[in-house]
């Protein structure tokens, strides 16, 4: 090969290289979608289960067995399973958050994104379901003192996510962990004005599953009731 035809072989391959190195443009992409929001639901608001009228609340508590309390060997709140799914994809809890709460909005998960919730026992408003528990008014541990402890898991699972009767309520976070397991004679929702309704939906609710109570539990009950008009 001659020394012209070897060079211009070499400027051949230089320029080609060059080329090569030269960054080229992206290929044009089209436009991501824009997201699809969350499906959302307006829920009706609802009332929560009114308990018996006091003269049957009355009738009701003198039926009550009267008891020591029953030993809490072998309680855990996981023997009360809760909570279950009631429909679709929608727990205990938010089938009560939805029940108790004002222009109640769900996302597609059923949960309570927006609306208002007023707390019976202290008369607190809430804007944020976080803010709020859902009460068994019957307290878990309280039931087992007085006879769940002989249930079976069924029964149990009932009364733990029990709509039918005034044993849930949305309340605030605050008030119900200071209730915790207390019985009427040991702790009272801070709003007196509610303390008919209270002792009417307590006092049914043991009726109803044949629950007993203590002497100073009934005597207390017996007090609240007479706050009702």
């Amino acid at each position: 090969m001659t020394t012209s035809a070897w060079w211009r072989r070499g400027a051949t391959t230089a320029a080609a290289l060059a080329l090569a190195l030269i960054p080229t443009a992206a290929p044009a992409t089209a436009a991501a979608p824009p997201p699809i929001p969350a499906a959302t639901v307006v829920v009706q608001h609802r009332q929560l289960p009114e308990p018996p009228p006091a003269e049957e609340a009355r009738t009701e508590l003198g039926e009550l067995v009267v008891e020591a309390p029953h030993s809490m060997e072998g309680y855990s709140r996981d023997r009360f399973p809760h909570w279950i799914k009631q429909y679709g994809t929608c727990d205990t809890r938010e089938v009560v958050l939805a029940r108790d709460g004002q222009n109640i909005v769900q996302d597609s998960e059923c949960r309570a994104v927006s609306g208002t919730w007023t707390s019976p026992y202290d008369d607190k408003t809430f804007t944020d379901a976080k803010a709020l528990d859902i009460d068994h008014l019957i307290p878990l541990a309280s039931s087992w003192r007085s006879g769940a402890d002989t249930w079976t898991t069924d029964k149990r699972r009932a009364f733990a996510n029990d709509l039918t009767h005034s044993q849930l309520v949305a309340v605030s976070a605050a008030s119900n962990r200071a209730k915790a397991d207390k019985s009427p004679d040991q702790w009272r929702p801070p709003l007196r004005s509610y303390w008919c309704t209270y002792s009417r939906a307590w006092t049914d609710i043991k009726h109803v599953y044949g629950l007993s109570v203590t002497e100073p539990e009934k005597a207390a009950l017996a007090e609240m009731l007479d706050t009702c008009a």
